[in-house]
């Protein structure tokens, strides 16, 4: 369905989150022989995980792959945490990857944005699309569930990836970011993931205490392992509380 898409637009920078959406449309990209290179954006908001499976997607496909370190940081308009935070973010991590596709001859830039999305809802495509960034797959229709099955077809290993937002949407909207902050949750949301846990958050309530939850399939095993992971997260929180809830 994009070979169209692919025969118009022959070379392009993708912005690659290693996500389901990003990877295939990389994929696509690379299958349909266009002239393309991803370009992953590395700040304190994506755990080390993202970046390695992103490295792998990358070796898997046999795409061109380059990884743009950016201290996010240094923003004062993100770390306020204010409503467009995610606006602001992604008006940084997109000019980024503008200016370096344009010094690397790719004048296009593509992300992985599907007609599932609502731009209402995201003020992250707002900035993209001020920015002129083109987004394929919700030009072609491709919904989230087309592209996970598309995925699997292709043997893609991240057709079944859950989705994971930036660490810093477990961070109250209005409540400063910090290196500090930050860390906490990403330790802990690293060591959930040692133990067996997939497509959970773990939520910062205020700076000593934090609320996990699970997916439906996963909340009935959280429960018997309670124990294990207060243990597993005392040295980063003084109060875990588990949201009895499924998260959606």
């Amino acid at each position: 369905m994009l070979e169209d898409f692919f025969k118009k637009y022959r070379k392009a920078a993708i912005a690659f989150s290693g996500g389901v959406d990003s990877s295939y449309l990389f994929y696509a990209a690379v299958k349909s022989s266009a002239d393309v290179c991803a370009y992953y954006v590395k700040t304190e908001f994506q755990p080390e995980f993202e970046l390695r499976d992103a490295e792998k997607f990358a070796r898997q496909i046999k795409g061109r792959l380059k990884i743009l370190r950016h201290s996010i940081l240094d923003n004062s308009k993100v770390l306020d945490n204010s409503p467009l935070r995610c606006y602001h973010c992604k008006s940084i991590i997109m000019g980024l990857i503008i200016r370096q596709g344009t010094e690397d001859g790719y004048e296009t830039v593509l992300d992985g944005s599907n007609a599932s999305d609502m731009e209402n809802d995201r003020p992250g495509m707002k900035a993209a699309g001020e920015l002129g960034i083109l987004s394929p797959l919700r030009e072609k229709g491709l919904t989230k569930q087309d592209i996970r099955r598309l995925s699997r077809e292709a043997g893609l290993f991240t057709w079944d990836k859950p989705s994971y937002s930036c660490l810093a949407t477990r961070i109250p909207t209005g409540t400063p970011i910090t290196a500090g902050l930050l860390g906490k949750i990403d330790r802990s949301e690293g060591r959930l993931f040692e133990l067996g846990f997939t497509d959970f958050r773990a939520r910062l309530k205020n700076s000593n205490s934090a609320l996990l939850q699970f997916p439906a399939p996963q909340l009935e095993k959280a429960k018997k392992m309670w124990d294990t992971i207060k243990n597993q997260l005392s040295s980063e929180f003084d109060s875990i509380e588990l949201d009895p809830n499924p998260r959606p």
